[in-house]
C-alpha cells in the first residue's frame, strides 16, 4: 500500500461526513506533518491499512464533534470548581483518579466518551450504544497487549476505564497515545508534533461541555499531565484546584520505562530498553527542571502532596483534598472510595517489576541521579526509593 496522502485523507472524511469546518485554520498542516511521521514508519500494507482507518475514525469524530457545538448549545455550560489530579507517570495519579471518580457526587471522563465524542451523551437515550462499542474495543487493547495489564490493572474497566485528559485532544493530532492508535504498528508519539496549551484546553474544556450537557450536576474530577502548562491551564479553569502528587524522579524513569515496554510489546514487539530508558530519564528531567522553575508551582490552588503519603493513607489524602478544594467529602463518597480499594488491589492481574537497574543498564549512575534531584527532593520533601 502507498503512503497516506493527507490532503485525500481530509478530502474522505469531509466527503463521508458532509461536513466541512475543521475548526482550527492550522489543522490541515499540523495533520499532514502527523501523516509525514506515519509515512516514514516502516509497515507492511497491512499496517498502512490500519493507520488509514484509525485517521478517517479520528477525522470524522473532529468534524462531527465541533459540528455538536452549532447544533447544541453547549458552550454554556459552566465547568464549575473543577478538581484535577497531576503529577509524573507512575506517582499514584492514576489510583487518586480513580477514588475520587467512584464519589457518588462527582463526574469523570470515561473512555467510551472520549473515543466516541459525538453526538453529546446527554442527547441519547440510553442505553448509549458507545458503551458496547469502547467496552469491544477495551477487551481487543487488552489482548494485544496483556503485559499492560500488570502495571495498570485499571484497564479491566474496559469503556468506563477513566482517561487522562490528553486523551481528549487525540483528534487534534497533537499526541499519538496507545489508546487512540494500538491498532497501527507503531510506537506512540508523545513529542515531536505541535503543541498549543491554550488550544489543546480549548479542546479538554469543550469536550467536558459537552459530557456534561443535559446530565445531572456532579462536580468534574480529572486527571492529566498539567505541571508544565499550569499558564494555560489555569487560564482555562481558574476556578480549579489540582493535587500534585510527588515521587522520587528516578524511580518515575524507571517505573515509566518499564510500563512503556509492556505496552510496545504488543504494538511492535521488543524495545530498546536502553533508548526507552534515556528518553523517559530525559522527559522526567525536563519536567522536574519545569516544576523547579515555575512560579505557578506555588499557586494557591495547587495542593502538594507526596507519593509515600498517598500510599500509606490514600483515603486521609483524598480527605485533606477535598477540604482543599472547599468540598464535602461525604460518608457516602467515603464509603465508596473504601470499596474501591478493598474489591480493586493493586495486583489483580499479576506482579509489575521494575527497579533501577534499567538506568544502570542504560549507563546511569544512580548516585549521580540522586544527587542531581536533590534540590527537588528537599523542596517536596521526597525520599529515595530502594528497589
Amino acid at each position: 500500500m502507498a503512503d497516506l496522502n493527507a490532503q485525500q485523507l481530509l478530502l474522505e472524511a469531509q466527503q463521508i461526513t458532509g461536513l466541512s469546518d475543521w475548526a482550527d485554520d492550522g489543522f490541515p498542516e499540523r495533520f499532514a506533518l502527523a501523516v509525514e511521521h506515519i509515512n516514514g514508519i516502516a509497515m507492511d500494507a497491512a499496517g498502512r491499512a490500519a493507520a488509514a482507518e484509525n485517521v478517517h475514525w479520528l477525522l470524522t469524530d473532529r468534524m462531527r464533534f465541533f459540528e455538536d457545538r452549532k447544533r447544541f448549545p453547549l458552550a454554556d455550560e459552566a465547568i464549575d470548581r473543577p478538581m484535577f489530579v497531576s503529577g509524573e507517570p507512575r506517582s499514584g495519579t492514576t489510583l487518586m483518579h480513580a477514588l475520587l471518580a467512584v464519589d457518588p457526587g462527582a463526574r469523570a471522563l470515561r473512555f467510551w466518551e472520549v473515543m466516541h465524542p459525538s453526538p453529546p451523551p446527554g442527547t441519547v437515550e440510553a442505553p448509549d450504544p458507545r458503551t458496547a462499542t469502547a467496552d469491544a474495543e477495551w477487551r481487543e487493547i487488552n489482548v494485544k497487549m496483556p503485559r499492560w495489564l500488570l502495571c495498570h490493572p485499571y484497564n479491566d474497566m474496559l469503556g468506563q476505564g477513566l482517561p487522562e485528559d490528553e486523551r481528549t485532544w487525540a483528534f487534534d493530532f497533537r499526541v499519538m497515545t496507545p489508546t487512540a492508535w494500538w491498532r497501527v504498528p507503531m510506537q506512540n508519539l508523545s513529542f515531536g508534533l505541535p503543541t498549543d496549551p491554550p488550544a489543546q484546553y480549548r479542546i479538554h474544556k469543550a469536550m467536558l461541555q459537552a459530557l456534561q450537557y443535559r446530565r445531572p450536576s456532579r462536580h468534574w474530577v480529572l486527571k492529566g499531565f498539567h505541571t508544565t502548562r499550569l499558564d494555560a491551564f489555569f487560564d482555562a479553569y481558574p476556578d480549579a484546584s489540582l493535587v500534585w502528587l510527588h515521587r522520587d524522579p528516578v524511580m518515575v524513569a524507571a517505573s515509566s520505562t518499564m510500563m512503556m515496554a509492556d505496552i510496545m510489546d504488543g504494538i511492535v514487539g521488543k524495545i530498546d530498553l536502553v533508548k526507552e530508558a534515556r528518553a523517559h530519564l530525559e522527559r522526567v528531567r525536563w519536567s522536574i527542571g519545569s516544576t523547579m522553575a515555575h512560579p505557578l508551582a506555588n499557586d494557591p490552588r495547587i495542593h502538594h502532596v507526596r507519593y509515600r503519603d498517598f500510599v500509606a493513607d490514600p483515603i486521609g489524602v483524598i480527605r485533606d483534598y477535598y477540604k482543599f478544594a472547599g468540598r464535602p467529602f461525604t460518608p457516602e463518597a467515603e464509603a465508596a472510595m473504601q470499596r474501591y480499594l478493598a474489591e480493586n488491589k493493586g495486583d489483580r492481574h499479576g506482579k509489575f517489576h521494575y527497579s533501577t537497574q534499567v538506568l544502570v543498564d542504560a549507563g546511569y549512575d544512580i548516585d549521580a541521579l540522586n544527587a542531581e534531584f536533590a534540590p527537588f527532593r528537599e523542596r517536596f520533601g521526597v525520599e529515595i526509593e530502594q528497589r
